[in-house]
């Protein structure tokens, strides 16, 4: 199991660090189907994975964060992590992986339709400000509605923290980019308190899997310039609706048979 587990963090994580973000997402499914965990075991094992990704690749671009919109939403987030984590605990294991088959598909369908982004009205003050007045509500709903999908699936939620940024707040991207990696870095950290406070975690098959995503996702990442981005996208793209496709045909056949 220990060996199956490096292979399979080694291959998350080259994906994370050829793509940039997005990667983690196949972990839950993996760790699932293919590592044999159960799902309340694989969600903060996958958190963990998320976390340390983002820490790894924030730490270059501290000084394009912006730390109060990432505080802001980072705080909204945690509360809707602690909900997330509650309501997954009350609904059957199938029907949380329905629900995260539905995000991967929202995930994929982004990935395949995805364009540099372009900023909206932007909240940024010609002094360096934010305008909250007019932005609070947009970044509170967002940090909390990816706060809820972190702590519900054990995803970091990436795919829509950068739209929001860039398009509800107007950030550009090269502050949206890491900015969202410290909002992700945040839930995943209290989605991880959430889960393994009631749950009995495996913590050397996390620290194994987290270890193995991590090493994969800094090796790949120097590979990353070389690679055709936008083409390896598309088609890690139509690997998540495939997997997407066969989580939704076993969970349904879990709750119906």
């Amino acid at each position: 199991m220990t060996a199956l587990l490096v292979v399979l963090g080694l291959a998350v994580g080259v994906l994370l660090g050829l793509l940039g973000s997005g990667g983690s997402i196949l972990a839950v499914p993996v760790l699932v189907y293919v590592a044999g965990l159960p799902l309340s075991q694989a969600i903060p094992v996958s958190l963990v994975v998320v976390g340390a990704a983002s820490a790894t690749a924030v730490l270059p671009r501290l000084r394009r964060v912006q730390w109060r919109i990432a505080a802001v939403m980072g705080a909204a987030g945690a509360g809707a992590a602690y909900g997330g984590t509650a309501l997954g605990r009350l609904l059957p294991e199938s029907a949380v992986l329905l629900g995260f088959a539905a995000v991967m598909v929202a995930a994929g369908a982004r990935m395949l339709r995805r364009t540099d982004e372009h900023a909206g009205g932007s909240c940024a003050l010609p002094g360096g400000g934010v305008d909250w007045r007019h932005c609070l509500v947009r970044a509170v709903g967002a940090g909390a509605a990816v706060g809820f999908l972190t702590g519900l699936f054990g995803v970091g939620g990436g795919f829509l923290l950068v739209p929001a940024l860039t398009l509800l707040l107007g950030l550009p991207m090269v502050a949206a980019v890491p900015t969202s990696l410290v909002v992700v870095l945040l839930n995943a950290v209290v989605g991880f308190a959430a889960h393994a406070g009631g749950t009995d975690v495996d913590w050397t098959r996390a620290a194994v899997f987290a270890g193995a995503a991590v090493a994969g996702s800094l090796a790949a990442g120097r590979l990353a310039s070389r690679v055709d981005g936008s083409r390896l996208r598309r088609a890690f793209a139509v690997v998540v609706l495939l997997v997407a496709a066969a989580v939704t045909t076993t969970s349904l056949l879990d709750l119906t048979g």
